[in-house]
């Protein structure tokens, strides 16, 4: 019997540009009862992703048209209940929560190549009253957790990726420098609630760990988090535009300006050692600052982009820097889990903004986090817990 559900719909566009957020469109629909392997879940909370906004930007890609639908619900990242089992499920009970683990679509060695309720064709997100997901793609919010569900729902998406990314980073570092060489690299970072978690892991590494925020609110949770907060508006404008600075000399010098404030205020935080570990979420306009960061033996690392996705160098000198590029992508299943228990024991869980949007507010959180008027863990609710 087919289960009726409401969700917010997002539409394919027209193919023109598009100015501003397309449209979510609240409608219902209906759902088939789960098959065998499957699960029917309520979605409890969700956290708006970045992924969400590029999606209502239709940038850099019309994910509807990609997946060849008319229609797609959007939300990968969030915590469901259990309704009821498919045939053949074993493991799971009405009742028990979980988050969905976001690599819909993998590869032969475990790692997501698309992203559940993003470019993978066919998945339906959390911006739905019901799911129909795969008994094995859902995993467990440790039981009897001290944390709550709205932070397990924040945890689901950012802390698995920056677990995964981490490990790859901190790893490539150690085997160009050993421990007793550099007990305790600095790591530097800028970008969103990825980028906290990930200097937050990396604070717990024994790295002495800075993130930059032009936001005053961020600022607050980054020191709250014991990462050292650091004021990227107190430089100038970072933000690099390569053809205009070659054809506006007011505009180049201001750059320049704003580079050589944050190189020294780098140098002077780092005791002239530089940042060994950059971990940039934003991409183009801020890989020119990143660079100058960096150390020798130095690692940028990254598993996505904010603001421009592509990035050039100058090949002979990153060689001779010995500096390291590390991209990934989500996080393989075995690593989620892994990350789930070092976070319930470790505390290693995020702070969520204070606000929790209902259902019904879906549109106005995605207009509030493309202004910037949200923190770096936005939260709404779905169903009553």
């Amino acid at each position: 019997m087919p289960i009726s559900a409401k969700a917010w719909f997002l539409y394919a566009g027209d193919g023109s540009p598009t100015e501003g957020l397309a449209d979510l469109v609240l409608e219902d629909f209906e759902l088939p009862a789960p098959g065998p392997g499957e699960l029917l879940v309520e979605p409890l909370y969700g956290c708006w992703e970045g992924n969400m906004g590029h999606s209502l930007q239709r940038k850099p890609i019309d994910v509807c048209r990609f997946r060849g639908e008319e229609r797609i619900i959007i939300g990968n990242a969030g915590v469901v209940r259990v309704l009821s089992l498919g045939e053949g499920v074993q493991g799971w009970e009405p009742g028990r929560c979980g988050f969905v683990y976001a690599g819909e679509v993998m590869d032969p060695w475990e790692y997501p190549s698309k992203a559940f309720a993003y470019d993978a064709a066919g998945t339906r997100g959390y911006l739905s009253t019901r799911m129909v997901v795969k008994a094995d793609a859902l995993l467990p919010v440790p039981a009897g957790s001290r944390y709550s569900l709205a932070q397990w729902a924040a945890f689901s998406a950012r802390y698995t990726t920056a677990w995964s990314n981490w490990l790859l980073a901190y790893g490539t570092y150690r085997l160009m420098v050993r421990q007793e060489l550099m007990p305790a690299p600095h790591v530097w970072g800028w970008g969103g609630g990825t980028t906290l978690a990930e200097l937050d892991l990396a604070r717990r590494f024994g790295c002495r760990t800075v993130m930059l925020s032009a936001n005053d609110q961020r600022l607050e949770i980054i020191r709250k988090t014991g990462v050292t907060a650091l004021d990227r508006r107190t430089f100038g404008d970072l933000y690099f535009d390569e053809m205009r600075a070659g054809t506006d000399p007011t505009y180049r010098r201001a750059y320049q300006q704003a580079e050589t404030a944050f190189v020294r205020e780098m140098e002077r935080l780092t005791g002239g050692q530089k940042v060994q570990i950059f971990v940039d979420y934003i991409g183009t306009p801020f890989s020119k600052a990143t660079r100058r960061a960096l150390s020798r033996e130095a690692v940028v690392t990254t598993a996505g982009w904010k603001e421009g996705m592509a990035t050039s160098f100058l090949r002979a000198s990153e060689c001779i820097e010995r500096h390291q590029y590390i991209h990934t992508h989500m996080c393989g299943r075995q690593e989620a889990l892994d990350a789930a228990a070092y976070a319930e024991a470790n505390d290693w869980m995020p702070t969520i903004d204070e606000r929790i949007y209902s259902f019904e507010e879906i549109p106005a959180l995605a207009a509030h986090f493309h202004s910037g008027q949200v923190g770096l863990f936005p939260v709404f609710r779905i169903n009553p817990e």
